[in-house]
């Protein structure tokens, strides 16, 4: 039974947003999921949209940037099946220095019964993942060059197996203010578990992301392509001809051209935000690659697609982000992100 559920959030893991490889061929999954409703709303992957925006920080430590400073932002998602996560983190600049700071990552599975092969209850255990975050970034080439880098203390506990990790994402931001074009590169997930569920050490879910994203001079619009899992061409995966037809739709047999195509498409993430002023913004995203991984032949809908809108309010920027995963259905993901300075200031 205990094994079973194990398997059974593993495999609710492959639903997760950005999954860096195949599923069942590494560990922490979870340091895939996207947390900022933002970032869930234009595809679930960003790492060159440069908007002193603490919650992009998670996607590229070489977003962190000064206009950060004091920042203090806190995400909750609700996930499927009664599984929530979330994430907080605060921000510190110091001139001449650097930027810093400092997150928490936790995926709560809830609650299960345990029982034995009888099916006998022997009363619950609970299940759950923590990963901080602790992020440094500076700024090169009269702040048009920035890098940045993660580290990542992990902890995992599922029943009576625990594992220790380390990982480590490394990033670099390009921004040029004349073209309004941000260039962004990031390695994520480098590192390794310390100590292992069963004694044998499993490897992380190492990515590879680029991105660009352009304004337009005299629209309010701004467009980010994301390129993910740069580091595997083929994320392409094989179905018995049973599924086939259900899931993916590829009874027929395909071109050269269009398997090139399907296989390039899988690595784009597309997305747009529409800017109605400082103080509220309007998102939406494609993931071919969530579309084919998780759409229904018979009725894909909006499988794939995601929207979203952010808003000011006082002290505070709200947001809100939805992604549908399947037709059964999608994610929602709350962003609140606030300045601790502009309370200091009212109280002086």
């Amino acid at each position: 039974m205990i094994r079973g559920v194990i398997i059974n959030i593993s495999l609710l893991l492959l639903f997760q947003t950005g999954n860096a490889q195949k599923g069942g061929e590494t560990t922490y999954s979870f340091l895939g999921l996207a947390n900022a409703a933002r970032v869930a709303a234009l595809g679930g992957e960003v790492v060159s949209l440069q908007d002193d925006d603490i919650n992009l920080v998670f996607h590229n430590p070489a977003l962190l940037s000064p206009g950060m400073h004091n920042n203090l932002n806190l995400n909750y998602v609700n996930y499927f099946a009664g599984v929530n996560y979330g994430y907080a983190s605060y921000a510190y600049s110091i001139e001449e220095i650097g930027n810093f700071a400092a997150g928490m990552h936790y995926v709560n599975y809830g609650t299960f019964d345990r029982t034995d092969e009888l099916g006998q209850s022997m009363g619950t255990f609970r299940a759950s993942e923590y990963a901080m975050n602790l992020f440094y970034s500076r700024s090169f080439l009269d702040d048009k060059l920035s890098a940045g880098v993660n580290l990542k203390p992990i902890f995992s506990s599922l029943e009576q197996y625990t594992s220790l990790g380390i990982a480590m994402d490394i990033g670099a931001v390009y921004n040029n203010p004349g073209t309004q074009t941000t260039l962004g590169l990031v390695v994520k997930n480098m590192g390794t578990q310390i100590t292992s569920y069963t004694g044998i050490r499993e490897p992380l879910p190492l990515e590879i992301q680029a991105g660009v994203t352009q304004g337009l001079a005299h629209a309010p619009f701004r467009f980010t392509i994301t390129f993910q899992n740069l580091e595997r061409w083929d994320l392409t995966y094989t179905l018995s001809n049973e599924d086939e037809t259900l899931f993916d739709g590829n009874d027929a047999e395909q071109s050269g051209f269009d398997m090139f195509g399907d296989k390039l498409m899988r690595h784009l993430v597309f997305g747009t935000e529409f800017l109605l002023g400082e103080n509220f913004h309007i998102d939406l995203g494609y993931n071919y690659k969530r579309r084919q991984e998780m759409k229904v032949n018979a009725r894909p809908g909006m499988v794939g697609f995601s929207m979203g809108f952010g808003f000011r309010v006082s002290k505070f920027h709200i947001a809100f982000g939805r992604a549908a995963y399947h037709l059964a259905g999608g994610t929602s993901h709350f962003s609140l992100t606030t300045n601790l300075s502009e309370f200091y200031r009212k109280a002086d």
